[in-house]
């Protein structure tokens, strides 16, 4: 089954960049993320790891909605 899609991507001209497009879009996302949540605030940070924990589920969507 590797020799038949390996037969097949090998004809296809350029193929070689698709690999490097790949890492490059998921390092962009990934350095992407990092920064987003580096410049999160403190009290946004203590929040969304307090929903798990809350006793309202209700209580809880509710103010993060506002």
């Amino acid at each position: 089954m590797l020799k038949f899609i390996k037969g097949h991507m090998t004809s296809i001209e350029g193929v070689d960049l698709f690999p490097v497009m790949a890492f490059l879009l998921f390092l962009g996302i990934f350095l992407f993320v990092i920064w987003w949540v580096h410049g999160m605030r403190r009290d946004d940070v203590d929040h969304m790891s307090a929903l798990p924990l809350a006793s309202d589920d209700n209580q809880a969507t509710n103010e993060h909605a506002h």
